[in-house]
Formats: structure tokens, sequence, C-alpha cells
């Protein structure tokens, strides 16, 4: 860009080669106000017809996020090549009009156009519904175009995207020679796709096929083993990263402070935060909200006041010491700190907010803050969930019954519960009222002495936790199987009596489950560490480390 304005300073005119490298420059450093400067210079001389100059535009403005400008340039143009349509198709990858660049491929097929590899590529980024990657597939074979591992790689992931991880891994499986590329995408879908024990087997064989890593494959499966909250693969893949790269990498190190986090150990976490040297704002938002959902309220506070002192805080640090005001009951700080927060509330903020209102039956407030969450983030049901529990627990059935129905009517569906637990490197599921597992038998009748034991110390169920209309004997049979439960009691017969039972909820753990856990852990005088969707709950000796605040 410098060598081009002193070649105009000294009079020498560019002409159709000149262009096409200058806008290039412009759109890597996305510098849209040279870049009309030169739009301006190339129409003075006659150029705006040129076929490649125009393509250089299309693209210039795409980089530059002036996607409307690329796409007045594209209808202007008196003749398109193929690299036009492609450049515009690009454009819309780089600014996330998906759709659109699926309808510009269609009417290109429309007008004859011959789609060539760079197409391919591009609409493929674009993709996100089957039908449609079924069909740009058809013409890759209609064209005779090659798969080759370019395009195999992004049709792995475009179909990852659809939700057809089996086809993703038949491409995977079809390539003869896979590069980094391929591993990283096959693994990254399914860190995606929340099957983290496929994702770290793959893992695996890329480290036994010697295949050089970089950062982008290594935050994959730190992704995989965080959605798994194993803390014997956390200890892996840490001794992995320390063997293989260089200290003082800012990405992974904080990469590995969430997975410690999300594994349940604070201690290792604070141990790798210590020893960076060099943090930045995600690295210290990523330690505060740690000590938040672990019940360390004070601790997560007095890390955003040092904070502070060397980084200005923004909203990802901020969402993260509101939520932790929010796990230690402070719900009027929340309140004013939201009122004070420089920037606009997500729905992050709203839904820390509604949780703490659950803690405290706060209706009006929990309100004002679903309101915004049903603006916000409408597909969640979790939020629904949560505003109908909060109106049940008050006896209000009939604003529960208009949430629900709400939820409906949006074409809301709530997840189904499950928890894992991990038992001698193998991962167990369970859903409520569970069948499947070989010990079946056995948990059921362990499950039954264990709730007669914590009647003894003054359990007594909450019913609010189930439906409505049943009654209550078969109110208290469906508490009594509820997947959390489960998972607890096959750890107590299958581990050691001086072991740690960890647990992964995949949602915010319930009521009577947690009120439930407090009395196991005292009769049996285990640890049960809990993750679930929020936060982490350490119980011991009938005591919670949230203080029943989550």
């Amino acid at each position: 860009m410098l060598l081009y304005s002193q070649m105009r300073e000294l009079g020498i005119q560019p002409d159709n080669f000149t262009f096409p490298f200058v806008l290039k420059a412009c759109g890597c450093v996305k510098d849209v106000k040279f870049g009309v400067v030169v739009h301006g210079n190339l129409m003075e001389f006659g150029y705006e017809s040129n076929v490649v100059v125009g393509n250089s535009l299309i693209a210039m403005y795409g980089k530059c996020e002036r996607l409307d400008i690329s796409r007045l340039v594209f209808d202007k143009m008196p003749q398109r090549n193929v690299v036009s349509w492609s450049s515009m198709i690009g454009a819309y990858v780089q600014n996330g009009h998906y759709e659109e660049g699926v309808s510009l491929f269609s009417q290109m097929l429309g007008e004859g156009i011959r789609p060539n590899r760079a197409v391919i590529l591009n609409v493929m980024a674009c993709v996100y519904r089957e039908n449609e990657a079924d069909g740009v597939c058809r013409v890759v074979i209609d064209n005779k175009l090659d798969f080759d591992r370019s395009v195999q790689n992004a049709a792995m992931v475009m179909y990852a995207r659809c939700g057809r991880i089996d086809i993703a891994r038949k491409f995977f499986d079809g390539i003869l020679e896979k590069d980094l590329v391929s591993w990283s995408s096959m693994i990254e879908a399914y860190a995606q796709a929340d099957l983290p024990l496929e994702a770290l087997e793959l893992f695996k064989q890329m480290i036994l096929q010697r295949i050089l890593l970089d950062f982008v494959t290594l935050l994959s499966v730190i992704r995989a083993c965080s959605n798994l909250a194993s803390f014997q693969q956390a200890r892996f893949i840490h001794g992995f990263i320390t063997r293989r790269f260089s200290k003082n990498q800012i990405a992974p190190e904080t990469a590995l402070i969430d997975l410690y986090v999300k594994c349940g150990s604070l201690v290792y976490a604070r141990k790798v935060f210590d020893k960076m040297q060099e943090r930045n704002i995600i690295s210290w938002s990523t330690l505060i909200s740690g000590y938040g959902i672990h019940g360390h309220g004070r601790e997560a506070l007095y890390l955003f006041d040092q904070m502070k002192a060397s980084i200005k805080p923004d909203h990802i640090a901020f969402l993260s010491v509101l939520s932790a005001c929010s796990h230690v009951g402070r719900l009027n700080e929340a309140r004013d700190f939201i009122e004070r927060m420089p920037t606009r509330p997500e729905a992050g903020v709203w839904g820390a907010l509604l949780g703490a209102c659950r803690i405290h039956l706060n209706v009006e407030l929990a309100e004002v803050a679903a309101k915004s969450l049903f603006e916000l983030d409408a597909d969640n049901s979790g939020r629904y969930v949560l505003l109908s529990n909060i109106y049940t627990s008050l006896g209000k059935r009939y604003d529960a019954d208009r949430v629900r129905a709400l939820m409906k009517r949006r074409g809301v569906r709530k997840t189904a519960g499950h928890t894992i637990i991990e038992i001698k490197n193998k991962i167990y599921t369970f859903v409520a009222g569970d069948q499947s597992n070989p010990q079946t038998n056995l948990i059921y009748s362990e499950l039954e002495k264990i709730i007669n034991r914590i009647r003894e110390v003054g359990y007594v169920p909450d019913l609010n936790f189930v439906l409505h209309d049943v009654e209550e004997e078969m109110k208290e049979k469906m508490l009594y199987v509820h997947s959390e439960k489960l998972a607890i009691v096959f750890g107590l017969l299958n581990t050691g009596p001086d072991s740690v039972i960890r647990i992964k909820k995949n949602l915010r753990v319930c009521g009577d489950c947690h009120t439930a856990t407090k009395f196991i852990s005292k009769v049996t005088e285990r640890e049960i560490i809990v993750r679930d969707a929020h936060r982490f709950h350490h119980f011991k000796e009938g005591t919670c480390s949230c203080g029943d605040y989550w």
C-alpha cells in the first residue's frame, strides 16, 4: 500500500495488473478507506469493467466487512467468470451470511456456470442442512470434480456441521493420506458434537501416526477433555503439552486452566495460572469464573480486584465476576452490578441472575431476567424450566404452566437429562429410571438401602421437583431414580471407601438430588463432587461447597 502511494506520487499510472495486488493488500489489513481510494483510482483509469479487477474488489470489500458493496460490485459487473461467483460466495462465508451463499450457488448453477474447486470449497463452508450438503456433493460428482483431500476435508466439516457425524467419519476414513487438517477437523467435529471419548481416541491414534500437532488441534482435544470432565485425562493432556510444546504460550495455558476448572481441580488450575509469565483478559476471567462455579466467591472477587490493577475488564470479565456474585447469593450486588455495567447485558449475565433468583425465590427479579432471556436466548430450554421451577416452588402452578405452554408454542424442547461417571478409565451414562447397566439390580437394591438410611437422619423428598399431576407415592419413586442418584450409587458400589466420587450432569442438578447427596455424603462418609451445567458442588460430611446457593 505504501509502494502504491509512492507510485502515484511519482505520476506512474497503475494498470490492471497493479490493482488486484493493492486491493488484496487492503483486504489483508482490512483498510476499507484506502480500498475506497484505490476503487476511485481504478474507475478514473477505466478499469471498473475488468473482470479480474472486479473480482479483487469483491474479495477486498468482503474481507473489510462491507458485504453490501461487494454485492453491488458483483451485480454491476458486465462480465463474470467462475472466480467472480467464487469470490462473492467467499465474501458471504467470511461475513456469516451462509444462506445467501447457498442461494447464490444455486443461482450460479441455474445460469449454467460450471463450478470449480474453489467454488465448491466456499459453498461447503456455507451449508448447515443435510439436504443442501447432499446437493453439493452431487454437483461435485456431476461435474466430475475430484474429491481430493481438501474437498474431502471440507465435506467432512460440512456434514459434521449438519449433525451427521457418521457421514463425516466416512469421509475421514476415506482419506488415504490424511493431513493435519483432516485429523484436527474430525477431532473438533467430535468435540463439538459432545462425543469426547471419540475425540480422545482419535487424538491417541494421531499420536501413534506421529502427526505433528498444532495449537488448533490441541485446543480441540482440551475442549473434548473439558466435556468429559475427566481429571485423569486432563493430567494426561497436561503432560503431553509439557513434553511437546514450549512454555509461555497463553492460549494452551489458558485452556488448561479452564480444563482443570471443569475437571474439578482448582488447585491445578491455580498452579497453571501462577506459572504463567504472561496473562491476558481471558486468563484472568477463566480463573475468576472457576472460583465462582466452585463456590469460592470471595476469592473470585479478590482476584477481580487484582486483575483491575493490570488489565481493564471487558464484558467477559464482568460476566465472570457477576456469576461469582450469584454463586455466593449476593443478589442485590449482582443486580447493582448489572445496572452499572458499561456494556449491554447479554444472555450469560441474565442467566446468572435468573439462577440466583431461584435460590432466593425472588420471583419479581426472576421475571425481569427471564424477559430479557426469552428475547436473547429464546431456544434455550433451561431458561424456561428454571422460571417454571421458581413458580412451582412458590406454589404458583398457573404461572408455571403458562411458562411451559410458552415453551411448547415456540417449539422449544427440554433437553433430556443424563449423568456420567468415570470408573477405571471407562465412562458410564445414566438417565432417569435407567435399566441398561449390567449392575441394574444391584444398583436399585443398594439405592433403596441408602434412601432408607438418609431418611433416618433427616432427608425428606422435595416433591416440587416432579410433575404435579401424579400421585404422591409415584412422585417419591420418580425422585429416587433420578440419574444423579443412580450414578452416585454406582460409584459407591465400584470404588474404594477412600476414593472421591465424581459425576457430571448435563443439566442443572435438581434440588432434591442436591439435598439427598448431602445426606449420602454424611451417611457413607464419602466425598462426592458433582459438576452440573451451571457449577461444581463438593459434598462432604453432609454439606456442600455451594452453601445451597446454585
